[in-house]
């Protein structure tokens, strides 16, 4: 994992990328294969050392730039203003603004990093906000571009002006934070086009080329778009605009597939045109601090460890809630429910994290291979080892909240869950009896996501009449809070100061926010300088993925083949009844709901 500071952020290593087969181009298009021949024969052209020529010292007022086919090309360097492709008869016109003869080492590599889908909500809330605060912390490549692609039509001014209403001074809250932005906007530029057309994707890659120069090409494409136009996306990406020279890697967006059957039918299809090693599979939790410090918690103290089986732990809750429902976005989760959109991947890659096998290295295919190993003795989980339940309106005051069916985004009558419970166990030596319990849910009493490890009770203790006799009330219990306020707490039995012989339950903590002066970086900061650097310790393999669909499949496809009514619960609740019940089943009670910090 590369560290967040100026003098720690490794160098960026190059690696070259395997080649791609090459589909066919849009039907479409006329006269794309003339194009795409021109544009392959520029494009190496682009790549030839710099000729000096006077014409390329001329007045902005004549700055094109003709190639035709069979010339010798000129190196472009970097600019900051528009580049607009032009068609004329029998040749690419590139609009360039003035460049100046610069001496480009053929050692240098440079980063280009596009953005597909860059006009929705995810680029403009969390991965270009992510990409300038690497950019303040100096954590990108000497030489980097940052391209947005998208099928609407704007500027790079436009591109610009929307991005930065997003960004943050909060890496750097110096004055020459105005500064810091002006330069990272001025390495953003914009091409428009469609996801499914090769011709679009070419122009891209010309457009990258002037940027990249003579420069060892390195190629990231973040796929911010929906899960049906991956397969043309990366088509289109690997076949018009991958790197000759360097490495091309893609990341993908969660949803992964809906079912083992569609996951595997996208893996398939993705690998077409991408090796395994080239696909970047994210899910954000697991860029998150307190996730990311699960291993070095148990592995690093001497304390946790022996602890860390059946022998000690009762039992193990994986909590995930929040205080809102869809408000008006309901169109995307209704297609997908809680079970998918937060179980099948947060929480279980949590709980692989979790009760892995300590790895033979920090190496990411051995954590890697760890994980998949928990999750493949696991069992399949089925309907009566889950509680579903979906919300409905609730008045507090002159306050009205909406049941999930009064959105207007989510057809009339759905049984999507909202919330979910389930009990899962893992059949190794290590852990087999411990119910790991999972809960997901909207619209809940509160907001959080954490790991609750509850002990088991002490033999033979001498303080029971003491500590009363709600045992879950004595038991000793890890919390590791993953969000908000990030937090490790271990609560344990003290004596309260008096001359009376009287227990407290109290708590152990470390509180981020009070230990630690630095601003804990945003998950999409942390994974997308790993795939840069090409760590892929904490995205998703093919294999893991296959086992996680395995356990989840088969109560999915119960579900819906049974219709099953999930359980009401109001707005701003504990969530379901029966979830307490399934929890009682195991003699467990769910230790968010008691009063903790």
């Amino acid at each position: 994992m590369a560290a967040f500071s100026a003098t720690h952020c490794p160098s960026h290593v190059t690696t070259p990328s395997s080649p791609s087969s090459r589909p066919r181009p849009c039907s479409s298009d006329r006269g794309h294969d003339r194009r795409a021949t021109l544009s392959s024969s520029i494009a190496g052209r682009l790549a030839l050392r710099a000729q000096p020529s006077s014409r390329l010292r001329r007045s902005r007022r004549a700055n094109a730039v003709r190639l035709h086919e069979g010339s010798v090309a000129t190196t472009i360097i970097p600019v900051e203003s528009e580049l607009p492709l032009k068609k004329s008869k029998g040749s690419l016109s590139l609009t360039l603004p003035e460049v100046e003869d610069v001496n480009i080492s053929e050692n240098e590599s440079t980063v280009s990093i596009t953005v597909v889908g860059a006009s929705g909500d995810l680029a403009k809330k969390k991965i270009f906000p992510a990409l300038f605060a690497l950019f303040c912390e100096d954590c990108l490549p000497k030489h980097f571009t940052i391209c947005g692609y998208a099928r609407s039509k704007m500027t790079d001014a436009e591109l610009r002006n929307m991005i930065s209403k997003s960004l943050t001074c909060r890496i750097d809250k110096s004055e020459n934070c105005e500064e810091k932005m002006d330069q990272f906007l001025k390495r953003c530029f914009y091409h428009s086009g469609h996801y499914d057309c090769l011709e679009n994707f070419a122009e891209l890659d010309m457009k990258l080329k002037l940027h990249e120069g003579r420069r060892i090409s390195n190629r990231l494409f973040y796929l911010s778009i929906p899960p049906n136009i991956f397969v043309d996306a990366v088509r289109c990406s690997s076949s018009s605009a991958a790197s000759r020279n360097g490495w091309t890697r893609v990341i993908v967006e969660k949803p992964f597939g809906r079912d083992s059957e569609s996951s595997a039918a996208l893996t398939n299809a993705l690998k077409q045109y991408l090796d395994e090693n080239q696909i970047f599979r994210i899910d954000h939790y697991l860029g998150k601090e307190l996730v990311e410090n699960l291993s070095v918690l148990r592995f690093s103290n001497l304390i946790f460890e022996p602890l860390w089986s059946r022998q000690y732990i009762r039992n193990v809750q994986l909590i995930f809630s929040e205080d809102f429902g869809t408000e008006g976005r309901g169109g995307y989760f209704d297609n997908y429910g809680i079970i998918r959109d937060i179980m099948q991947n947060h929480l279980l890659q949590i709980l692989a994290l979790f009760a892995m096998e300590t790895p033979v290295s920090l190496d990411a295919e051995d954590i890697r291979n760890e994980k998949v190993k928990v999750l493949r003795c696991m069992k399949p989980l089925h309907l009566d080892d889950m509680v579903i339940g979906q919300y409905t309106s609730h008045n507090e005051g002159s306050t009205t909240y909406p049941a999930y069916t009064d959105d207007k985004t989510v057809p009339k009558g759905s049984l999507t869950p909202t919330f979910a419970a389930a009990a899962l166990f893992i059949n190794n030596a290590r852990w087999e009896g411990v119910p790991f319990l999972m809960k997901a849910g909207k619209a809940l009493q509160d907001r959080r996501a954490e790991i609750r490890v509850q002990f088991r009770h002490v033999p033979g203790n001498l303080y029971n009449q003491k500590l009363g006799t709600d045992l879950n009330q004595a038991t000793n219990e890890l919390v590791i809070r993953v969000q908000p306020d990030e937090a490790i707490y271990l609560m344990i039995n003290n004596k309260v100061p008096g001359l009376e012989m009287k227990l407290d339950h109290s708590n152990l903590n470390l509180h981020y926010a009070a230990r630690y002066s630095k601003e804990i970086p945003d998950a999409y900061e942390r994974l997308l300088l790993d795939a840069i650097e090409g760590e892929r310790r904490l995205f998703i393999r093919s294999d893991e993925l296959d086992a996680a669909w395995a356990i989840f499949t088969p109560v999915l496809k119960e579900i819906e083949e049974k219709k099953t009514v999930p359980e009401s619960y109001p707005y701003g609740s504990q969530g379901p009844v029966a979830a307490h019940r399934l929890a009682a089943r195991y003699d467990v009670k769910w230790g968010d709901l008691r009063t903790g910090p």
